[in-house]
């Protein structure tokens, strides 16, 4: 997966916007104006995605190419390398948990807003 692919890949999601908020280089997506993902531009070989605590560590001692979130809450944010062993769906799942677990922390009304839209 390139950098183009995960853009198209974020993007295609309910409410996803796309922007710049930390500088020119860093790719931020958002969904109902929350992060879920952020990745370099100029470097591409990485990307930033929010886990359950507990399956963020269970990835990173499974998968070398996952590691504590960088430049984040160490906790709850993994980074996940692009140059590896990984498949284009464990990418996806990944980015998909982010996506999911942004939206379980939205006040109820809004999570179902997102849900009628996504029907």
């Amino acid at each position: 997966m390139n950098i183009e692919e995960l853009r198209d890949y974020c993007l295609q999601k309910p409410a996803v916007t796309e922007g710049l908020p930390f500088g020119e280089d860093t790719l931020v997506f958002k969904v109902a104006g929350k992060i879920f993902l952020l990745t370099s531009i100029s470097q591409g070989a990485s990307f930033n995605v929010k886990c359950e605590p507990e399956l963020a560590v269970e990835l990173r001692e499974k998968y070398t190419e996952v590691q504590p979130g960088y430049h984040m809450n160490k906790k709850m944010w993994n980074t996940v390398s692009l140059n590896g062993t990984l498949t284009k769906k464990q990418l996806h799942d990944m980015i998909d948990h982010s996506y999911n677990e942004v939206i379980k922390g939205l006040p109820k009304k809004l999570q179902e807003e997102l849900a009628a839209g996504n029907q």
